[in-house]
């Protein structure tokens, strides 16, 4: 356990910074799928649509340090690959 306040304090700070993390993982997770869903129904409108808003929730989770920027960019740019190919 923590024993001097500045350490207390970090370990309460760490709590509520988990729980954001938590929720933020869970978005980007579900905004990706939503896309590969879309994409395995073969709706190439609704894939783009679902790509729209899963793009910046990617970009703003590697600016807050969630994941790095070249992961998310990786990440969008497969998932504007795969919806891409779907006209194909």
């Amino acid at each position: 356990m923590a024993n001097t306040s500045s350490a207390k304090k970090a370990a309460r700070q760490m709590i509520t910074r988990t729980e954001v993390n938590k929720g933020r993982r869970t978005r980007v997770k579900s905004e990706v799928r939503s896309v590969e869903e879309a994409i395995k129904s073969g709706d190439r409108s609704k894939a783009e649509a679902a790509l729209k808003s899963a793009e910046p929730i990617l970009v703003r989770n590697a600016q807050k340090g969630m994941m790095h920027k070249k992961t998310a960019s990786r990440k969008v740019s497969r998932l504007a690959k795969r919806v891409k190919a779907m006209s194909a």
